[in-house]
């Protein structure tokens, strides 16, 4: 018996958190008073879910049988004292009422603590009403003890004013506590609900400035990388190389081709792969057999989303200040992978050329991409560079899109040989 009332009582617990954590299961319970709490709970505001849920989940358990034993035990005391201080009263109705009252003022601040908005709104109308009840309670108790212990009904009545006065006063006792809490609690309520508000404007105006700062990054970086590859147009065409016409035609080609994602926010791992390579194809035009170029990006991470032009940028990073300025030339390797510690994705372009002590700073290149990681992903992205054998590493490091974890089990299980 006992077992399948606490089944009983941890099912309803499992289901007034599940409301909690989502209102619109509340239509879902059986009809009766499982609906009707839950409906009443879903009724409740966020912020009023979420405390008695994360109350609800802290005090599940032993440790409400705890709190209640404690309860329990104080108020006996309680109940002692008044016996002394009222020696009329037994021992036992003493403790009993102290109990009574005590536990019921318990109840009351714990409806209270999770119920406030509605119990400030009230507040005169339930002192009204429970000073009502209390008076009527302790009257009728007197009338109950008086029948059992055979006591003529008429000496109740030289009783009534004492009476009435310890029920009034434990209705008062019992209110103003719990119309405190309710009081204090609202506002509480209320500044968090403005500050959360505030919150939110303030993060509504930061993601348009850094949507402002993107777009002019963007209108930074799109100049700069047309002006170099027109310039590269331009050294052919003045020593009258066979390969500035084919070469033009395959900018042209390139550049429609490309001018859509150089404006948008965010690209495919494909369609930046794919920019990258035609870029690093009009490259090949002009450097030749001094510039090799191998790309690889697995099929499982085509899909993934990053913002554009980052691993174009490298590119061009790579082609300026590491192949050009080898008398050898070398080769550009642009590569995505999924890192073994959990949510990275790590996109690098590593060149042979002349390596980090040649590269005169940072430039407006590497600047723009900082920034827009930052802008992007806050402090959880970045972009290092490091010395290779020969050559130089961009590393880019992206927190992984936990909305796919099907790309990411599929791009571990693709890296693996």
């Amino acid at each position: 018996m006992w077992r399948r009332i606490a089944d009983w009582y941890w099912g309803w617990e499992d289901e007034m958190i599940a409301v909690l954590e989502r209102p619109e299961l509340a239509a879902t319970l059986p009809a009766g008073y499982r609906r009707y709490m839950g409906v009443k709970l879903a009724a409740l505001s966020p912020i009023e879910r979420r405390q008695l849920r994360d109350f609800t989940l802290a005090y599940r358990g032993a440790p409400t049988w705890r709190f209640l034993a404690r309860l329990f035990v104080l108020f006996c005391l309680c109940g002692a004292l008044l016996h002394l201080a009222v020696p009329r009263i037994p021992w036992f109705p003493a403790i009993g009422v102290a109990n009574l009252i005590g536990f019921g003022m318990a109840l009351g601040i714990c409806g209270v603590w999770f119920n406030y908005r509605l119990i400030a709104r009230m507040k005169w109308g339930l002192l009204g009403k429970t000073m009502v009840g209390a008076l009527g309670g302790a009257l009728l108790a007197s009338v109950v003890l008086h029948v059992a212990k055979g006591r003529p009904v008429a000496t109740l009545l030289d009783e009534v004013p004492f009476i009435a006065g310890i029920g009034l006063g434990a209705g008062l006792l019992g209110t103003l506590p719990m119309l405190v809490v309710a009081l204090l609690r609202n506002r509480q309520y209320e500044a968090l609900a403005a500050q959360l508000q505030q919150e939110a404007e303030r993060e509504r105006l930061a993601r348009e400035l850094s949507e402002s700062q993107l777009r002019l990054l963007r209108a930074q970086i799109e100049p700069h990388f047309l002006f170099n590859t027109l310039g590269a147009v331009q050294q052919l065409a003045q020593h009258g190389a066979p390969r500035a016409a084919a070469l033009t035609a395959d900018l042209i080609a390139f550049l429609r081709a490309s001018l859509g994602d150089m404006r948008c926010d965010q690209v495919t791992l494909e369609a930046e792969f794919g920019l990258v390579a035609s870029y690093l194809k009009v490259m090949q035009a002009r450097l030749g057999e001094r510039l090799r170029v191998r790309i690889d990006l697995p099929r499982a991470l085509a899909d993934v989303r990053v913002p554009s032009m980052i691993l174009l940028t490298l590119a061009e990073n790579a082609i300026k200040h590491g192949i050009e300025p080898a008398l050898r030339g070398g080769e550009i390797v642009v590569a995505a992978s999924v890192a073994d510690g959990e949510g990275v994705l790590r996109l690098r372009v590593q060149d042979s050329g002349v390596g980090m002590s040649a590269v005169p700073g940072a430039g407006l290149g590497l600047d723009n991409v900082r920034h827009r990681l930052r802008l992007a992903y806050g402090e959880a992205a970045s972009l290092a560079l490091r010395d290779a054998d020969p050559g130089l590493v961009a590393d880019v490091a992206i927190p992984w899109p936990a909305a796919q974890p099907e790309v990411w089990s599929a791009a571990r299980s693709e890296a693996q040989p």
